[in-house]
Order: C-alpha cells, then structure tokens, then sequence
C-alpha cells in the first residue's frame, strides 16, 4: 500500500517545474527519498559496526573542521 504525501516548493521552484511539465515530478521526489533513505541505512550500518567512541568522534571531528577551516582561509 502506499501513502500520499504533501510536498512544498518555492514559487521560483515550482515556476521551473512547471515549464517542464513531461516530468514525473512525483517521480523524481520517490526516487530521492528512496535514494536518501539507502544512504542513512547505510551509513547507520556502518555506525552501528564501527568501536569508535563518542569523545573519538568528536576529536576526529574537530580535526576535520580545523583542516577544512585552514583550507579555506584567506
């Protein structure tokens, strides 16, 4: 069985939807969340296997903030 669901988009959005109108945009919305859905169980399956702690987490997470912030700076 499947369940609607209501959708909002921005007026420019939909503006632009709208001059493509020989697209399934439900469609393409389906697939999307489908194809986020696949990504979140994987990367949970991935979490739920790794013996990383909260607090390595979180080191290695500062690092990479602090790398990507020295990549870009001025």
């Amino acid at each position: 069985m499947s369940k609607n669901i209501t959708l909002t988009v921005p007026d420019e959005t939909y503006s632009k939807m709208k001059d493509f109108q020989e697209i399934k945009w439900s469609e393409v919305a389906r697939k999307s969340i489908e194809e986020r859905i696949d990504l979140l169980e994987t990367l949970e399956e991935i979490a739920n296997k790794s013996k990383l702690t909260e607090k390595d987490v979180e080191e290695l997470s500062t690092k990479i903030k602090k790398g990507i912030a020295r990549r870009h700076a001025p």
